[in-house]
């Protein structure tokens, strides 16, 4: 009888669809970081988000910082830190924070790490780190041995030791097992949407292409999900695949520009409507690909491109959307530290 009882409950629990959420009346858009803390900083206090102390002020404003905090800045660490703090004080204060997977989120997962900068490596050291390297060179010297071997067999094993040490400096050891899919951070951009729709807004990183359009939201993030969680380096992976939401330029860029033969594709305009109308919303905000004077509200504001090169990497705008209702307003914050 009891068991007859929880069934009941249990199909009544199931057959009572969840309560949609509503949709904030202010939302803050920001796009690509790349490690600069203090542009990020001048950007959240020019929006209202942070009081002097960097806590949270932005009452039930949804944030949206669409991905690329990591890569080419010192201080992409700092960076997250601080959203993840944000992110709790947020929901205290009935506000929230939603951080996408941008593609050099997932390119530090899966060991691409072309554009980590020394400071990068630096912001995980501590007073263990020397031991932490040393330990790591004996458990791999013979491997380590054999890759160097392979381009110069005459290096002697002091020689080698050398070279090792100088391009793994203290901090890398840590920065590699935090971000490997098992690590902290690892874990922490598995559990991060590649794609998220707020009312009639859609969010993504890099953009959506006709190969993604007709895909499931929820499809396109449990895919990227299963990729970072498996480490997935195939250029066939949704978060490596050029046509997939978080390298895709084609709304941007087109004529070869974005990495992708034209042939056979459709026109920007046709895509942008077919995606839209596949998954019902309005518009669609992109960051990835910089434009340096501001956000852009492009297509009569189908299309708002957000990544206006805010590190001091790329010297662009500090750029941030702010969308009210159907108002997209888009501002520009003084920079603090150039």
């Amino acid at each position: 009888m009891i068991r007859r009882l929880w069934l009941m409950v249990l199909m009544m629990l199931v057959a009572v669809p969840a309560a949609a959420q509503p949709v904030p009346t202010r939302i803050v858009a920001v796009g690509d970081l790349h490690g600069d803390f203090e542009a990020w900083i001048d950007i959240a206090r020019d929006a209202k988000l942070i009081d002097p102390a960097n806590h949270w002020t932005g009452g039930k404003t949804l944030l949206v910082q669409t991905g690329d905090i990591t890569d080419r800045g010192a201080d992409s660490l700092k960076i997250i830190r601080h959203l993840q703090q944000l992110d709790g004080e947020a929901k205290r204060a009935g506000g929230r924070v939603i951080v996408l997977m941008g593609n050099h989120e997932a390119m530090q997962v899966i060991g691409d790490l072309r554009y980590v900068t020394p400071g990068e490596y630096a912001a995980f050291a501590d007073r263990q780190s020397k031991a932490r390297r040393d330990a790591a060179y004996t458990a791999n010297a013979k491997a380590i041995i054999d890759y160097y071997h392979v381009k110069d067999a005459s290096l002697s094993p002091k020689a080698i030791r050398q070279m090792w040490f100088a391009v793994t400096p203290l901090g890398k050891v840590e920065h590699e097992a935090a971000w490997s899919p098992s690590g902290e951070l690892g874990r922490w951009v598995a559990s991060l949407p590649a794609v998220v729709k707020v009312g009639s807004t859609l969010f993504v990183h890099g953009g959506i292409s006709a190969n993604y359009a007709l895909v499931p939201l929820d499809e396109i993030n449990r895919r990227a999900r299963a990729a970072i969680i498996a480490g997935d380096s195939s250029d066939e992976a949704i978060i490596n695949d050029q046509m997939g939401p978080l390298w895709y330029r084609g709304l941007i860029l087109r004529g070869g520009d974005d990495g992708v033969p034209a042939a056979g594709r459709p026109t920007i305009d046709n895509e942008l409507a077919a995606v839209l109308k596949a998954q019902g919303a309005k518009r669609l905000v992109v960051g990835h690909t910089p434009r340096l004077d501001g956000i852009g509200i492009l297509r009569n504001g189908t299309l708002i491109q957000i990544d206006t090169g805010i590190s001091r990497y790329y010297r662009g705008k500090l750029g941030w959307l702010e969308i009210l209702g159907d108002k997209l307003v888009p501002h520009v914050a003084n920079r603090s530290v150039q």
